[in-house]
Order: structure tokens, then sequence, then C-alpha cells
């Protein structure tokens, strides 16, 4: 009786729960990573520094460069973020959709390995 009612939610809830719990952790990491505010943001100064420009040429000039170091610096580190967050949802998309493919084969795989190894 046992067995039948591990077999019921095996390929019942069992399966659509691993499933979905894959789409909530795609979903946490999307937005953990807060990937569309690192796209809308980037190229965005790295963290509000702005320098005002002052009333010379030499002011302005220096001005110039600083924000454009400071967007640089921000465009780089939203970047790699990116890049993070992409390897990630990639990892667990690859890792994940192994796992639910493979569901159904699970409580065979591990009986036919015993006897396999037993041969």
């Amino acid at each position: 009786m046992l067995v039948v009612a591990f077999l019921q939610w095996w390929y019942g809830p069992g399966w659509r729960d691993a499933a979905s719990r894959l789409m909530l952790k795609l979903n946490e990491t999307y937005l953990n990573f807060s990937m569309p505010i690192l796209l809308r943001t980037m190229f965005a100064p790295w963290r509000r520094i702005i320098s005002a420009p002052g009333g010379s040429l030499e002011q302005k000039m220096r001005a110039l460069v600083d924000n454009a170091v400071s967007r640089l610096v921000g465009f780089v580190v939203r970047l790699m973020a990116l890049i993070a967050a992409c390897v990630l949802l990639a990892l667990y998309t690859v890792i994940g959709g192994f796992i639910v493919l493979l569901w159904p084969a699970w409580p065979v795989l591990g009986p036919v390995l015993v006897v396999v190894g037993l041969l």
C-alpha cells in the first residue's frame, strides 16, 4: 500500500512540485539579481557619483572625465552582475531541466543500478 501511495505521489504531485520548484528558483534568481533594473540603468553613473561642472573650461572637462569614468565603472559592474545572473539561470535551467525530465526514471533507476552493480 505504501509503495502504491509513493508512486501515485511521485508521478503526480511530486513531479509537478519539482517543476514548480525549478520555475520558482529561476524567478527568484531573476528577481534577486534585479535584471530589469540592471538593464534599465546599464549606463547610469556608479552609485550616482556625478561631478557638477564648474565655471571654467578645465572644471567642465574634469567633470566630463569624472562622469564618464563613473558611467564606465557602473556599466562594467552591472555587466558582470548580468553575466553572473545569466550563468546561474543557465545552470539552474540545465540541471533543473535534467532533474525534471528524468524524474519518472528515478524510482526505477535505483533498483536497476543495484542489479547492474551485482552483475
